[in-house]
């Protein structure tokens, strides 16, 4: 079983943790991930832009003018997208972006992500983590300590007011809990920081 350091907020080594090979320790599976980071941001799209067709444009149902003779060119409506008044072409209606994934792909994906970043060294494991006051200062001198001063993945065992209030300013920081990490977020991200409860949580899930 693969292992890896656990360190204190200082940085410092603590002691140990085995991890899961299932979880940790796979070939990661980049088609499987490819799909699961598609499908995630086209759920962020909303799919509400609407523009009107030439159908659906109010008016100009009577010819211009009339079909010879005037040395212009031949039309009927103003409705066409050619012209000021008229509708688009090709015009963009509402749809659904998403992309559907099966979930043993998801479950796939996420446990080569993990594995991807354990074989990259972008994993750190701390033995809990606890600031005294919800300041930015403390949260960018704990980040320095534990080397992960570039786009940084925090994951918890669970919602903690003061980590949020202290990296909330911190644009290269990003907070999750074990129940909300996903698959983008982990690829996004130069460091991931577990702590010692959330990795076990994640293992416990992720290694049946």
């Amino acid at each position: 079983m693969p292992t890896i350091d656990v360190v204190n907020m200082q940085g410092k080594a603590t002691g140990t943790m085995e991890l899961s090979d299932t979880v940790f320790g796979i070939e990661p599976n980049v088609p499987a991930m490819h799909l699961v980071v598609r499908s995630y941001l086209a759920a962020q799209r909303q799919g509400t832009q609407s523009t009107l067709t030439r159908s659906m444009v109010r008016g100009g149902g009577r010819k211009m003018y009339r079909q010879k003779g005037t040395g212009r060119a031949r039309h009927h409506g103003s409705r066409a997208p050619q012209f000021r008044t008229g509708g688009v072409a090709f015009a963009p209606q509402p749809r659904d972006y998403v992309v559907k994934v099966p979930r043993k792909v998801r479950r796939l994906a996420m446990k080569s992500a993990l594995s991807a970043k354990f074989a990259a060294g972008a994993l750190v494991v701390v033995d809990e983590f606890k600031l005294k006051e919800a300041k930015t200062k403390e949260m960018v001198q704990v980040l320095k300590n534990l080397g992960c001063e570039k786009r940084t993945l925090l994951v918890t065992q669970a919602p903690d007011e003061s980590i949020r209030r202290a990296s909330g300013n911190l644009q290269k920081v990003k907070n999750s809990y074990c129940n909300t990490i996903n698959v983008y977020d982990i690829l996004n991200a130069d460091k991931l920081i577990f702590t010692k409860e959330a990795i076990g949580s994640i293992q416990e899930v992720y290694a049946q």
